[in-house]
């Protein structure tokens, strides 16, 4: 993991991040910006005396919190709006890839960048189909490389049930995208 000096650097260094995390989880880019601004005043107001190298984990774990709280609020509202005979909302599409790539594309073939937008889109997507705990597993694995353990402690559960959440997310997201995996071996 990385140092960092003080407490704003690392709110800078993670925002991007947590914004997508939260955006992949509600759908909702100003839903998902109120979430992660929430989480960095939390961390701020109640843990900035705390050594810099606890603040990813407690950060991850307090977006975690209000991630879930948000699924706790949606699922009363949406059963009001139920008995009310209103629909669901759907989900605004995202505009933007979660997961871009960074390098230069200037080298790149138009038929590579294509096929590089697609599947960001198409893994953005599938991501997003995830069950929560399914998601946040696989995010906080995969994408922030945090350990089985330190996943388990962000998400306040066991090591075995976050074995379990990964491995099921790889699976669904194996099946999700193996159009592309197919490609490859073209």
């Amino acid at each position: 993991m990385e140092s960092f000096i003080n407490i704003e650097q690392f709110l800078i260094h993670s925002e991007k991040r947590a914004f997508v995390m939260a955006r992949l989880a509600t759908h909702d880019d100003e839903v998902a910006l109120d979430i992660v601004q929430d989480a960095m005043l939390k961390l701020v107001s109640k843990y900035s005396h705390k050594q810099s190298h606890e603040w990813p984990p407690l950060f991850y774990r307090i977006l975690q919190s209000r991630i879930n709280d948000w699924y706790r609020k949606q699922t009363v509202r949406n059963r009001w709006r139920s008995w009310l005979g209103k629909g669901k909302q759907q989900d605004e599409e995202i505009k933007e890839s979660a997961l871009e790539n960074n390098s230069d594309d200037s080298d790149i073939l138009p038929d590579n960048v294509l096929s590089n937008m697609e599947f960001s889109q198409s893994l953005q997507n599938a991501i997003s189909q995830l069950p929560l705990r399914q998601q946040q597993a696989f995010m906080l694995r995969s994408w922030e490389g945090y350990s089985t353990r330190e996943t388990a402690n962000i998400m306040t559960c066991s090591e075995g049930s976050v074995k379990t959440h990964y491995s099921r997310a790889l699976a669904s997201l194996r099946n999700s995208l193996k159009e592309f995996s197919n490609e490859e071996s073209h």
